[in-house]
């Protein structure tokens, strides 16, 4: 089955989607802010704006087709990425200073994780087009890879980030973000 979005479109491949949150309050879509000392917007987090769609994301399978199967491992990244990000990829990092590891924006260390995320359809939920974000990866090299939820951390600063957690799963829906283009 491939992933849909809310409209029950077919999501494309490398097509550009805002991630909303399907399961209301906490805040709105996804953007990149300034957290702790950072000199530039790395950090991924949940908008704090519940009408807030947050910023186009790019969504790009591996696969060669025009769809993204459910369940196929892909690259995920802000369509119009703060000028100063070294990437519009998102990826996780583990820093000492913060408690669960963090989405940010970033270059892939390893060619094996250009595509570390999943979609997992969330049948639970009350709407029909409702997915888990996952990310697939290794805590190390001895570890297998394992795909774990992506879930939301509020800091002290009051941020909602998106962190690998294994609580509190981000339930999201794809909207197609309009082209900026006539």
């Amino acid at each position: 089955q491939e992933l849909v979005d809310v409209e029950g479109k077919t999501v494309r491949n490398g097509g550009t989607y805002y991630l909303v949150p399907q399961l209301r309050p906490g805040g709105g879509g996804m953007e990149a802010a300034k957290v702790g000392n950072e000199d530039c917007p790395l950090t991924v987090v949940k908008s704090l704006d519940e009408n807030s769609n947050g910023e186009p994301i790019r969504i790009a399978s591996r696969l060669r087709s025009t769809f993204i199967p459910e369940y196929s491992l892909v690259n995920l990244g802000f369509a119009d990425p703060p000028k100063c990000a070294p990437s519009p990829f998102w990826t996780v990092v583990k820093d000492q200073s913060e408690r669960l590891p963090s989405i940010k924006l970033g270059e892939y260390k390893d060619s094996e994780l250009d595509y570390p995320f999943k979609f997992e359809r969330v049948y639970a939920a009350s709407k029909m087009y409702a997915y888990k974000l996952l990310y697939c990866g290794s805590e190390d090299e001895e570890e297998e890879m394992m795909c774990k939820d992506i879930g939301v951390y509020r800091d002290q600063e009051g941020y909602q980030r998106l962190v690998v957690s294994k609580h509190n799963p981000l339930v999201v829906g794809f909207k197609k973000a309009e082209s900026s283009t006539t």
